[in-house]
């Protein structure tokens, strides 16, 4: 049976206590002058938390914006207008939960010629028990998980995202993650996919287990994907403890608990957006793959997801389930 590092909600908050005061040595790393000046960048759940707070960074250093999320539509969009200066901000309908919307919100960009030079895989959820979403699979491993499998997969089969193309920035890729996957378990392909019912236990150890699998598809999307030469940067990061709504769904007592938690050590969303930021644009990841960073840190993610097996029947399992459940799945060799 498969588990992540922690299954106590507030011991998993506590330990952002200790992200909080480590030191951030590539913190200096970011100045003024990394711009995305006429490049496009693409933000899932980027109406609320972290995802807001890079669609205003990137915006105020000359991004041409595209904020993807499922509600707050128009309104985030005109706020981060407001407060990043620039007009060049729009806002995109996709639910992470509603496998249709993704084929749409695809073919949106394709029909309208969006290429994103940065696309940042941010959206998540974090629930209490499970909810069986439209396609029979349980949401917090849709959204956190398969979906960004079946948005990837469509946006490079479709040349959304083309890694051959000729432009001199090669495209990045960067999954929004959580340094709680490691030490989370091998993944359990007994059970991958299988709707089950669960509690804020299970929710909280599901959360940092779903993260070590989605940091093994990343993995194996780069290898993909680069298989001469680096076509296209695809890299991970945990941006650190943020302070955000990600825990709106808990009970009560839990959520005024975490809250108080989240409201004293954890990281402001445009503060926390800063290290993606920075991986996302700097010269530091130019032809760069397979990287990860914690905060302003270098280091490695959990062995698990580097081992080249795993990452194989990770790829064939994941086309599997979504065949399953979508008759339009295409899945990129």
């Amino acid at each position: 049976m498969s588990h992540g590092r922690f299954d106590n909600p507030v011991v998993a908050a506590l330990a952002g206590v200790k992200d909080f005061f480590s030191k951030q040595e590539l913190a200096e790393r970011l100045t003024d002058n990394d711009r995305f000046d006429d490049k496009i960048c693409l933000v899932t759940g980027a109406n609320s938390g972290l995802g807001f707070g890079l669609a205003v960074e990137m915006a105020k250093r000359g991004a041409h914006v595209i904020m993807a999320g499922r509600s707050s539509i128009p309104e985030a969009g005109e706020e981060v207008k407001k407060l990043s200066g620039s007009q060049y901000v729009e806002m995109r309908y996709v639910d992470l939960s509603k496998i249709e919307t993704i084929h749409a919100f695809v073919e949106g960009l394709k029909k309208d010629k969006i290429h994103p030079d940065v696309t940042i895989l941010n959206a998540g959820v974090a629930l209490p028990k499970a909810i069986k979403t439209e396609s029979g699979i349980e949401e917090m491993f849709l959204v956190n998980f398969l979906s960004n499998v079946i948005l990837t997969n469509l946006m490079i089969s479709e040349k959304v995202i083309d890694p051959d193309s000729d432009k001199a920035f090669r495209p990045r890729i960067t999954f929004i993650s959580s340094d709680s996957h490691q030490g989370s378990s091998a993944i359990d392909y007994d059970e991958f996919g299988v709707y089950e019912q669960y509690g804020v236990s299970k929710g909280i150890s599901n959360y940092s287990y779903f993260k070590l699998v989605l940091n093994t598809y990343a993995v194996e999307l780069s290898r993909r994907i680069n298989k001469e030469k680096v076509n296209a940067g695809v890299n991970v990061i945990c941006p650190g403890p943020v302070h955000t709504e990600i825990i709106k769904n808990a009970p009560k007592l839990l959520y005024l608990t975490l809250k108080s938690i989240f409201g004293i050590v954890f990281r402001s969303p445009s503060k926390a957006a800063l290290p993606v930021v920075y991986m996302s644009i700097s010269p530091d990841y130019e032809g760069k793959t397979e990287e990860y960073l914690h905060m302003f840190r270098h280091k490695k993610m959990d062995p698990k997801c580097y081992v080249r097996e795993e990452g194989k029947r990770l790829w064939e399992e994941s086309f599997k389930l979504w065949y399953s459940v979508d008759e339009r799945a295409q899945m990129i060799n």
